[in-house]
């Protein structure tokens, strides 16, 4: 009776998985937030960067990940979940711990005895121009190892999710590994500068980078295929198959044995250009927020990031993000469970809702000039809108294609993501300097200088969702499943 009693009370293994993920994303978002929260009040002083050198590496990090990612998802589907997440973060962990010889071969390749001997060097000048130069090119370099990695982790965390949870639990699934990113944000700016300044920038991305390592060896403890898994019941099992019941599919199995569907088949498919489009149009706006906001505070207010002010107001950016951001998974649980609509359609309903939120961010450079709390506050909304809408925006791939493909599908948009976080950043970077170096011969809505741009890319973020979700309607209107 109590044998009965308990395969009949399912297991909660799929959750411990997901908290993993979360964990992984947390991780993933540190490690990216290091160069953001040090480069304008650490390491640009040393290598006599601008904003448009910060704007080059930032950009190209953006493209160096959207390529990767075009085959990170295609080799995640062949090496299997297991193996090809270890390899990823190991790769991104190694990369990010990198970063920290970039001043020391600065220092050697332009013959340089001491790191103080750099900063000493007159700014504007030739000598000046060479170390930003190599300084920027060794950066990219470690940019690119972080990129290849970290192209991994969500076309695995997304199969994971497909694997362990039925559609209808997705959306908060994957809501709730993807607010590892808000938590990274949140704990970079807690920790990130004052480690910087007690030990040196560069102990910040050995720590960091470190946590990767830590991670795996829980990766490689805990995790398995449902069917394969000693901690999944047959009660749990069957909850997480239901919709491979409603569907006359086998059970038995798993994305790990089915082939995926081609690639260049993929790129046939409306549901595939809807995604991409998805994230091509959106993804910038994420990606400018999270690399920006700490200059956007030191250039405006005069906030370091390392001060009580410039802490408090990132902490309370990525506050509103980790808990507004969590809840864009049960929207569409409501609407599906509660309305009884389809899935999809539930989502893409989610999704419209979503989208109306950053257009608070036109309101950001306004209501700035009364307090950098009022930007601080407003982009924490729009950013947390972003992170709800990218949750249901990853669960519609498990709702249209088959698990096998799902790491192929994440790829693709996941690359189209990163061209247009390269085209922001690498954008914002140019319009900064070009602006500020104009001054008050620029203007736009009754701004100067570089305010002008940061108002510009603001008006850019603010309606980037509602026309990516008009595209992704129109391409597909409603729900149709991708067959093998």
């Amino acid at each position: 009776m109590n044998a009965k009693l308990k395969t009949d009370i399912k297991t909660n293994w799929r959750w411990y998985l997901c908290f993993l993920l979360f964990a992984a994303t947390t991780i993933n978002y540190l490690d990216r937030q290091v160069l953001s929260l040090t480069w304008k009040d650490f390491i640009a002083p040393e290598f006599h960067w601008t904003d448009a050198d910060y704007g080059v590496i930032t950009g190209w990090f953006s493209l160096f990940y959207a390529i990767v990612s075009l085959f990170a998802g295609k080799i995640i589907d062949k090496l299997g979940t297991k193996r090809g997440y270890f390899l990823a973060i190991i790769i991104w962990s190694i990369g990010a711990c990198m970063h920290a010889g970039c001043g020391w071969l600065t220092m050697h390749i332009e013959g340089y005895e001491h790191m103080e001997a750099l900063l000493a060097v007159k700014q504007g000048s030739a000598a000046a121009l060479a170390i930003s130069t190599v300084s920027v090119y060794l950066f990219l370099g470690c940019r690119l190892i972080l990129a290849i990695g970290e192209a991994g982790n969500f076309p695995s965390a997304i199969k994971v999710v497909a694997d362990y949870f039925p559609k209808k639990d997705r959306a908060l699934s994957t809501a709730f590994f993807n607010a590892g990113a808000s938590v990274g944000a949140l704990l970079a700016p807690a920790t990130i500068p004052f480690l910087a300044r007690a030990y040196g920038w560069e102990s910040a991305f050995i720590i960091i980078g470190v946590l990767g390592f830590i991670w795996v060896f829980f990766w490689l403890k805990m995790y398995d295929a449902p069917e394969k898994s000693k901690h999944v019941n047959k009660a749990e099992l069957t909850y997480i198959r239901q919709d491979d019941a409603e569907e006359g599919t086998s059970t038995s199995t798993t994305n790990e044995k089915v082939k995926p569907i081609p690639l260049l088949k993929c790129l046939t498919y409306r549901q595939t250009w809807s995604f991409i489009m998805g994230k091509f149009l959106t993804d910038g706006v994420w990606w400018f927020f999270l690399f920006w906001a700490p200059a956007y505070f030191s250039d405006m207010y005069h906030y370091t990031s390392d001060s009580r002010q410039g802490a408090s107001l990132i902490i309370v950016l990525y506050l509103i993000v980790t808990v507004l951001s969590i809840g864009g998974g049960y929207l569409p649980k409501v609407f599906v469970e509660k309305k009884q609509m389809e899935p999809y359609a539930g989502r893409m309903r989610a999704m419209l809702i979503f989208a109306f939120f950053p257009i608070v961010a036109l309101f950001a450079q306004p209501l700035g000039q009364h307090s950098a709390w009022f930007p601080a506050i407003i982009i924490g909304i729009a950013a947390a809108a972003h992170q709800a809408w990218s949750a249901n925006l990853f669960s519609t791939i498990g709702d249209m294609f088959p698990k096998s493909t799902v790491g192929t599908i994440t790829g693709l948009g996941t690359m189209s993501g990163g061209i247009g976080s390269y085209l922001i950043n690498h954008g914002s970077g140019k319009l900064f300097n070009y602006t500020a170096g104009l001054g008050s011969n620029f203007t736009f809505l009754g701004f100067e200088g570089k305010q002008a741009g940061y108002m510009i890319i603001f008006c850019v973020c603010g309606v980037a969702y509602l026309i990516a979700w008009t595209v992704m309607k129109t391409l597909v209107p409603k729900y149709q499943k991708i067959e093998q």
